[in-house]
């Protein structure tokens, strides 16, 4: 248990130390404030010149008070851990690294992505880093919906002010990296789709599957089927694969049975022997 809390702080401090790059080498220098406290932040920066890690700091108070009372003393532990550990990751590496371009829309796309990956990985290991994705967190807690539509959500109204603050111009590249940062989380969170759920409906279920198992070497799972209008009782394979295992599976159906019904879908995650397996 204490090995897994090291591994899920360190995670942490990875993802906002990612988080921290997109924002000192992308976002803030260029003045896209892609909603968050993070957005506010760079906001009041250029209004103010406060200093974008401690102003983030400063305005995740409110909200770190209230995700303890909601999430626990133990989320709020990597939550408080996460908020400070980005502010000075922020505050630290703008004084020794310089944004790599000026281009708006090249800042909004890598800025976006690294924030979102850096938040993923944050998120992934049961932490936070306050600010409004804690308030996405809060949002998923009560009405069960996604991590990255919730800071879509929320986020969209840093963006507006944004928008009144700096340009039009500049809200809209801002409103495509909060997009992307949305993407990124989720991605990391319920992985990538690399695998593929393959499910077979065939008159020669057991020769489709024995020869699954020996060329694929894959699982084959059975599960009992009728046909509603046949009334025909038959056998249903679910198969899992790689992505790059999908064009040799369907060639081996195709062989065995060319009738063959096929329902090819992606997976988001797969946990378990063959795939990635279980974090302790």
């Amino acid at each position: 248990m204490r090995r897994k809390a090291w591994f899920d702080y360190l995670g942490i401090t990875a993802g906002s130390l990612i988080t921290a790059l997109g924002l000192v080498l992308f976002l803030v220098p260029n003045k896209i404030a892609a909603g968050g406290v993070s957005g506010l932040a760079t906001i009041l920066h250029y209004l103010l010149g406060w200093p974008v890690g401690l102003t983030m700091f400063a305005l995740n108070i409110p909200l770190f008070l209230a995700g303890l009372k909601v999430l626990g003393w133990n989320f709020g532990l990597k939550t408080l851990y996460g908020t400070v550990t980005l502010s000075l990751f922020t505050d630290g590496l703008a004084l020794w690294l310089h944004a790599p371009t000026a281009n708006a829309l090249l800042a909004s796309i890598y800025g976006g992505l690294l924030c979102g990956v850096g938040l993923g990985v944050v998120f992934r290991y049961g932490g936070s880093t306050g600010g409004t994705d804690l308030a996405a967190l809060l949002f998923r807690h009560f009405l069960r919906i996604s991590t990255g539509i919730g800071l879509l959500i929320v986020d969209a109204l840093v963006i507006g002010l944004a928008g009144l603050t700096f340009n039009i111009e500049l809200a809209l590249y801002a409103l495509l990296a909060l997009f992307l940062t949305s993407r990124a989380i989720d991605t990391i969170q319920e992985g990538g789709g690399y695998a593929k759920a393959v499910i077979i409906i065939s008159d020669y279920a057991d020769t489709i599957a024995r020869q699954v198992m020996e060329q694929l070497d894959r699982g084959v799972t059975g599960l009992a089927g009728r046909g509603l209008y046949t009334r025909q009782e038959r056998e249903v394979l679910l198969v899992v694969v790689q992505r790059s295992e999908v064009s040799r599976l369907k060639d081996l159906v195709a062989t065995i049975d060319p009738r063959a019904f096929v329902i090819v879908s992606n997976i988001h995650e797969v946990l378990g022997e063959g795939f990635r397996q279980w974090r302790g």
